[in-house]
Parts: C-alpha cells; structure tokens; sequence
C-alpha cells in the first residue's frame, strides 16, 4: 500500500486549496492535541507533530510544489477551489481515513447552514411586502436567493454522502463522537482497517458510557437525522 503524504495526514485532495488545508489542520489539531487527550491515556503528540508539520508544507506554496515534485513527479499543478474524496484513478485502499473524517465535518457543516437558512426563512414568511419594500428588499427575491443558497447545500451534502457511503461507513456512525472515536485510534496504527474500528467503537459505548451517555448520543443521531431529511426534503420541494 502506498505511504501515506502530507495530503493524506490532513485529509485533503492533491488540488485543495490554502483555505481547505488550513480548515482541515485546525479541525484535526482540535481531535489530536495532546492534551484533549491525556485524560483517555492516548499519546498522541507524534499525531499532533505530523500533523503540523503536513501544514507547514502544504501552506506555504513553494514548499508544496517543492514537495509534489519530490513525491509525484510534478513541475506544476492547478488547485482547484472544490474536491473532495478520492481522485480520479486513485487506488480506494490508498485513500486516508482522515478524508471521510474531513467528509463527515463537512457534511455537518452543510447541514447546520441550511438548518440556519431554513429557520431564517420561517422567520421571514410571514412578514408584510411593505416591510421588504422599506428595506429595498422583495420577498420574492429573497426566496430565489434562499432557494439558491439550499440548493447549492443540497448538492454539497450529495456530495459528501456519496464519499462516506462508497467507502463503506454506515450513517449511524456518521456523528463526530464516533468518527473522533475511530480517527484518534486509527491514527495509532494506519494500517489497520477502520471498518474494524468502527464494530469496535459500539463495544466501546456499550462498555463505558452510562444509560444517560447513551441516551444523549443516541439523541444526537436522531437529530442529525433529520436535519439531513429536511435538507434533502427542501430541495426536492423547491
């Protein structure tokens, strides 16, 4: 299997842009700090230092095309602004957990966005057009934008699902707990398969957590759920 590369330790494609990368490094540093860690006595400093040291590459344009030239034979590259998941032509059992992991963060993103759209549309639906006019506003402009900025979260989330389930990873394990779960464990030991991890974050919940724990948890997917149904929902009804 191919060594993992600075892309693979953030979890970003080869075309990921500054803003990608640096978003990926802070959201992985927050999981792989040391001292988010030392109370479950997990080690995971050489983690957190590769980490690091994959975005004081990665950020810094010469340093990153002096880097692909070294590891893939190139003399320039085009970023793009958008990628996620394996590129085209890419062997699957190269592709690092991190980028499901980055996937999943995304995906809630997307969904807390749109569950904020749709609320502010609630908000709005009722108010007079004399109001609108008085801000210099139409109300049925603001619904085609609305309708827009939904339909664009829309496709991104497709986007994201279509990540997560191509490599396998069963929705229910979709919720950050449980991917921060199988990262900081897959992190110890890269080769081993996540799907592995995954049957085994369900002993690990059955095993520690308290009835209130697993209620809370069980909550959360439920709400997860069907945020992502109305999100799914609002599209097909637009």
């Amino acid at each position: 299997m191919k060594s993992h590369t600075y892309y693979d330790v953030l979890g970003v494609s080869r075309d990921a842009t500054l803003e990608e990368i640096t978003t990926a490094k802070n959201a992985l540093a927050k999981v792989y700090h040391p001292d988010a860690n030392v109370h479950k006595d997990i080690d995971t400093t050489e983690q957190m230092q590769n980490i690091l040291e994959a975005y004081r590459v990665l950020s810094n344009p010469e340093k990153r095309k002096a880097y692909n030239r070294e590891m893939f034979g190139e003399s320039e590259r085009v970023f793009r602004t958008f990628t996620v998941g394996p590129e085209n032509g890419q062997e699957e059992e190269t592709t690092s957990f991190v980028t499901y992991w980055n996937t999943a963060n995304r995906l809630h993103e997307v969904i807390g966005r749109s569950i904020r759209l749709m609320k502010h549309g609630e908000q709005k639906k009722n108010l007079p057009q004399r109001i609108f006019r008085k801000i210099g506003k139409s109300k049925k402009n603001e619904d085609s934008l609305r309708n827009r900025q939904m339909s664009k979260l829309c496709e991104q989330a497709m986007q994201y699902i279509t990540v997560l389930k191509m490599a396998g990873i069963p929705m229910k394990y979709w919720s950050p707990d449980a991917m921060n779960w199988v990262l900081i464990r897959w992190g110890q030991k890269q080769t081993m398969d996540f799907h592995i991890l995954f049957s085994r974050y369900d002993s690990y919940i059955e095993e520690t957590k308290t009835g209130t724990e697993k209620m809370r948890l069980k909550s959360q997917k439920r709400q997860f759920h069907n945020n992502l149904k109305k999100l799914l929902s609002y599209a097909l009804e637009a």
